[in-house]
């Protein structure tokens, strides 16, 4: 079943590198812009929330867990990339899946 989480933040692309003085190398003013309204509750009252530490994007959805890192080396130093990658691995790591279309995040349980 897939269940819409929030609508992207469009305000968060302000707070990229070059626009603000982020010097942390990966944006983390825009990744917590970004994942902010993800801390939300799904129509089925189950509660989700996403928070960085670090290098690290934590995903809790109800009583699953998973973490993904920001790979600046591995992936490339854009923040946009960087982050979307360690969403989708902190998802896989939560055994849920992640996708974002027409501007709105929704999370689904495979299978």
């Amino acid at each position: 079943m897939k269940h819409k989480l929030c609508d992207i933040n469009a305000a968060a692309t302000e707070k990229l590198p070059g626009k603000t003085d982020d010097k942390s190398g990966v944006g983390v003013h825009y990744i917590d812009a970004y994942v902010k309204p993800m801390n939300a509750k799904l129509p089925d009252g189950t509660a989700v929330k996403c928070k960085r530490r670090g290098l690290k994007v934590t995903l809790t959805v109800g009583s699953r867990k998973g973490d993904g890192l920001m790979r600046r080396l591995q992936i490339g130093p854009d923040p946009l990339v960087m982050l979307e990658h360690a969403l989708q691995e902190a998802a896989k790591n939560a055994g849920v899946e992640l996708t974002v279309e027409d501007g709105a995040i929704y999370l689904s349980s495979p299978g």
